[in-house]
């Protein structure tokens, strides 16, 4: 089960977290599809989740299939798809299923995006070979993969982070009720390079509070592994940047941000 899947209506609160709501990469990944996805027509979108990333694409023109192991965040996609002009949701298509291996009635994909660290939630050398393995499959030669994870910050990370920190002060649901957001760090795991995390969402209606937990694990990389895993994979590293506006990439930046092509 999807971590997302935990906690009823979670999308709900997904949404209203401004941390993802403001997040700088949708114009990248907009650009991207601009790029490399108009001549083969469709966007394979990896963790598409409530169509945070499939809307923006599928209102500038591009044809985008989202695929996502929650059923309740892809019902979320599928509201809001039904609420866009006939031929918006025309260009849109969507599968409950595991990127590690998954299977679209297409292929020959322009381009895959796994945005906002989807490749982080696969914790083994194994899981990432399988669904790199899987979107090479679905691409057209010489499409590209275009994905971010983080760029390690190893003064943070050695820092003791399990108490909770709040990252969203509260703020009011669509609903009316309200919801604040906080996050800790439960155990850092050096040798394979994996952070236990939780989100801690404290949802409040009247008088009432009810605390959220979201756990999962999240893995880091370094360039020089990423690198090697996508040659690996199949793939020929075209860029790795530093953030979305196409910094270069170097020590501090927030992101590695990478766009690599099936070879």
């Amino acid at each position: 089960m999807s971590s997302y899947d935990t906690v009823a209506d979670f999308g709900t609160l997904y949404d209203e977290v401004p941390a993802y709501v403001a997040r700088k990469d949708v114009a990248f990944y907009v650009e991207e599809a601009d790029r490399h996805a108009r001549s083969a027509g469709t966007v394979l979108d990896l963790g598409c989740g409530t169509g945070r990333l499939l809307l923006p694409l599928v209102r500038a023109g591009h044809r985008v299939f989202g695929v996502d192991r929650s059923p309740a965040m892809l019902q979320r996609c599928a509201e809001k798809l039904a609420r866009e002009p006939a031929d918006v949701r025309s260009r849109a298509g969507l599968l409950e299923g595991d990127v590690r291996e998954f299977e679209v009635p297409r292929s020959g994909f322009g381009l895959a995006i796994a945005p906002f660290r989807i490749l982080q939630h696969l914790t083994t050398v194994d899981d990432q070979l399988r669904c790199l393995a899987t979107v090479r499959r679905h691409l057209a030669p010489n499409g590209r993969l275009a994905f971010d994870v983080f760029n390690p910050n190893f003064a943070m990370m050695s820092r003791d982070r399990t108490a909770e920190a709040e990252d969203t002060p509260e703020r009011q649901l669509p609903d009316g009720r309200f919801f604040r957001r906080a996050f800790r760090v439960l155990r850092v795991h050096w040798v394979t390079q994996v952070n236990d995390v939780e989100l801690i969402y404290y949802v409040r209606a009247g008088s009432e509070t009810t605390r959220v937990v979201q756990a999962f694990s999240m893995r880091w990389y370094n360039v020089p592994e990423l690198e090697h895993l996508l040659v690996r994979a199949g793939f020929t590293v075209e860029a790795m940047y530093g953030d979305f506006d196409r910094t270069p990439l170097r020590d501090g930046t927030p992101e590695i941000v990478v766009v690599a092509r099936k070879t």
